[in-house]
């Protein structure tokens, strides 16, 4: 699938007889990635969170007024996503439409394809282009500014299993091969400009990205891919990794999430990625900061120190926090209830001379969730645990035929 728009929207106007054709300046779009709406921390919901910095994403729009948001995967948490994140999205893209942007969308490796590229086709009308499942074909939408066209290249993220067969009897045996048959497919003129958005694991030659606890790491990096087949386009917006950075070239970068999702990440300072593109060549990117509702945090010392109104008032009580007691272990009755009667969203509690901290959340959040998902919903759940990646529509209809009491032989 294709999509080819041409728009335009701006700050003068060309006319031509009785056409008025509005035309940007200079090409800008703001690049985010790996929102991971819906998700749960150490079983506390991040959903307040998330709609804070999507919030803040909003604001953006309106103070730099790009001609795109581009949001490179991972929008949801899980391939079946429940209720309110799906009302949150909806709720991030009604405001982004009002803001005449355009948006562009690619599947992560969290995300159902089928789900997310629901409508995909009805809504690029409305300048909203999805890209869901990968069916050989990268879609495409074209922008315009006072410099000419600019292609934006949605490829969603693939497996190799996923499209073997897509390219006759081309050998597709690794995620690199995947990416490099993807793009090649495309037919790509690199004269023209060009902006790649792809959620995969991308590294370059002698650099070994920065990984974060939050994120799904295969062993062995089983999944990564040379960055040099896609640093000959003037932007690659990438998503994945949980960290803002580059990887290979300056043009190719990784937006990071917009919150903290793990305790590896209490130094992340997160953003938004705002990318300026004029003539052939002439690339800048600058970082949006946002601010969630509660920082994540480590704070470290004796129990009755932590507590005390000289340490708590420091900061924010109310930050998601892993609290590390220098206290002996066995030497304070309810550490977890002590330290909760000031800082009420203690996420892990741990002893110094025990080791690493244990997760300490209640897991009442999880178990409430649970309770509410039907039992096709928790087997699809199960099966993305277990295997990284969501079932095939094939492997869906087999499952909902065996639920049903169908026998097995009758979903083929």
């Amino acid at each position: 699938m294709i999509f080819c728009s041409i728009f335009a929207r701006t700050r003068h106007r060309l006319t031509s007889g009785m056409e008025i054709q509005y035309i940007e300046r200079i090409m800008k779009f703001i690049h985010l990635s790996d929102p991971h709406i819906g998700k749960s921390v150490n079983g506390f919901s991040m959903l307040d969170e998330q709609r804070r910095v999507l919030w803040q994403v909003i604001g953006y729009v309106q103070s730099e007024r790009p001609a795109a948001v581009v949001i490179a995967g991972d929008v949801y948490d899980r391939a079946v996503p429940g209720v309110e994140a799906v009302r949150l999205f909806d709720d991030f893209l009604t405001e982004l439409a009002a803001e005449g942007v355009a948006v562009m969308v690619v599947a992560g490796n969290h995300d159902s394809p089928e789900r997310l590229g629901y409508a995909g086709r009805l809504l690029a009308d409305r300048k909203l282009f999805i890209r869901g499942a990968f069916d050989g074909v990268a879609g495409r939408a074209v922008l315009s500014d006072e410099y000419g066209e600019v292609n934006f290249w949605l490829l969603p993220f693939i497996r190799p299993i996923s499209v073997r067969g897509l390219f006759g009897d081309r050998e597709v045996s690794t995620h690199g091969e995947a990416v490099a048959a993807a793009i090649e497919a495309a037919g790509v003129n690199y004269a023209a400009r060009n902006v790649l958005v792809s959620h995969q694991f991308y590294t370059g030659a002698g650099a070994e990205p920065k990984r974060c606890e939050s994120e799904i790491n295969p062993v062995g990096g089983l999944d990564a891919v040379d960055v040099s087949i896609i640093e000959r386009f003037d932007y690659a917006a990438l998503g994945h990794l949980h960290g803002g950075q580059s990887v290979g070239a300056d043009n190719c970068r990784y937006a990071g999430s917009p919150l903290k999702y793990s305790f590896s990440e209490v130094r992340h300072e997160k953003s938004v990625s705002l990318v300026e593109l004029r003539e052939k060549g002439n690339l800048s990117v600058s970082a949006l900061p946002l601010v969630p509702l509660h920082d994540m945090r480590e704070i470290k010392g004796p129990l009755s120190e932590l507590i005390s109104d000289r340490v708590s008032s420091l900061a924010d009580k109310n930050d998601y926090l892993r609290v590390v007691l220098t206290d002996r272990e066995g030497d304070i009755t309810d550490p977890m209830g002590k330290i909760r009667s000031v800082y009420p969203n203690v996420m892990s509690l741990g002893f110094e001379n025990a080791g690493a901290c244990v997760d300490a959340a209640g897991t009442g959040a999880d178990l409430e969730r649970v309770s509410s998902m039907s039992p096709y919903e928790l087997f699809c759940e199960f099966f993305f645990e277990a295997n990284k990646y969501t079932m095939s529509g094939e492997q869906a209809a087999l499952v909902r035929k065996l639920m049903d009491g169908g026998p097995a032989d009758e979903a083929d």
